[in-house]
């Protein structure tokens, strides 16, 4: 078990580091300038530069800061944000545990995470922290609500919280994201919204929080974040692969299904977020939660009565 864990987590800590490389490369290209490409050939050694530059700053402590929770919120963090992973297999056979209840674990786990942010902004002592540490927790928790009711929309049409039941039964019958387009749409958008990514990056507003609720981190805690939320933004893009777009099924009916599917799905979505980036500015707050609340709210609603009673229907005829 510790075998397969590494299996898993070491190719996954390097996916999150080159993440951030890809990131800069790709802002870099559509904003007419090259990005990183000093270190190593092509920049391809600049993830590991910022790791040691990183991990190498001065241990800073805010001096009144809650220092037990203080520490707690990056461990926390970054333990929550590879936790779910567990759950996930990437070809049907690799995966630390095969959990029926799959869908329903990586909700309650997504769900934790809003408590590292809240704890973080709250033991920095720092109104600038606190104010983005409130954000977030508003942000994550509404939006949280969307894509609990788009994946009952999911389950309901599958009758299963089984990952590997949801993508067999995308194999036989065909990829989700075509009949299921507005709870597909609705999805990708909130999972944008989930992870704080542009233009819904509001809890790290850097003209109005300085950074928001890692504004006194540096160093190594700081890296805890930091890789937390690139592997947030990796594990939403592989979640959308899964459930609307056949996790590991080939969209070729000859070619056999393989992690390779999966991967070059992930890299598609995670691309297209990092392009978003590049196109949006940020919204404001007031835009973001009349979003959810007035729009995606009711359209999430309208999927999970309207997609099974379609089904039914068509079952019936």
């Amino acid at each position: 078990m510790v075998i397969k864990g590494l299996i898993i987590l070491i190719p996954l800590l390097i996916s999150v580091a080159y993440l951030t490389l890809a990131e800069r490369k790709v802002l870099g290209y559509m904003q007419s300038r090259k990005g990183p490409n000093i270190v190593g050939i092509y920049g391809l050694l600049q993830p590991l530069a910022d790791g040691v530059k990183l991990f190498g700053k001065e241990f800073v402590w805010p001096t009144q800061a809650n220092r037990t929770i203080y520490i707690l919120a990056p461990i926390v963090a970054l333990f929550l944000a590879f936790t779910v992973w567990a759950v996930l297999s990437f070809d049907g056979f690799t995966g630390l545990a095969d959990i029926p209840l799959g869908l329903l674990l990586i909700l309650a786990l997504s769900s934790i995470g809003v408590y590292t942010t809240l704890m973080s902004g709250w033991a920095s002592t720092s109104r600038y922290a606190f104010l983005g540490a409130l954000r977030a927790a508003a942000q994550m928790i509404s939006y949280e609500v969307a894509i609990g009711l788009l994946v009952l929309t999911v389950i309901a049409v599958t009758s299963s919280f089984h990952l590997g039941v949801i993508i067999d039964h995308q194999y036989q019958s065909g990829w989700f994201w075509l009949p299921l387009l507005p709870a597909a749409l609705m999805f990708y958008v909130s999972g944008l919204a989930e992870t704080n990514r542009a233009p819904f990056d509001l809890t790290e507003g850097e003209s109005e929080l300085v950074s928001g609720y890692n504004v006194e981190y540096a160093s190594m805690p700081f890296a805890l974040f930091f890789l937390g939320e690139y592997g947030h933004i990796l594990f939403m893009s592989t979640l959308i692969s899964v459930l609307f777009l056949g996790g590991w099924t080939s969209p070729f009916p000859l070619l056999t299904p393989s992690s390779l599917w999966l991967g070059l799905k992930v890299g598609l979505v995670s691309f297209s977020m990092l392009w978003v980036r590049a196109s949006y500015p940020r919204i404001r707050y007031d835009q973001l939660m009349a979003l959810l609340w007035k729009s995606y709210l009711p359209l999430s609603l309208a999927c999970v009565i309207t997609y099974p009673c379609l089904l039914v229907a068509w079952q019936g005829i």
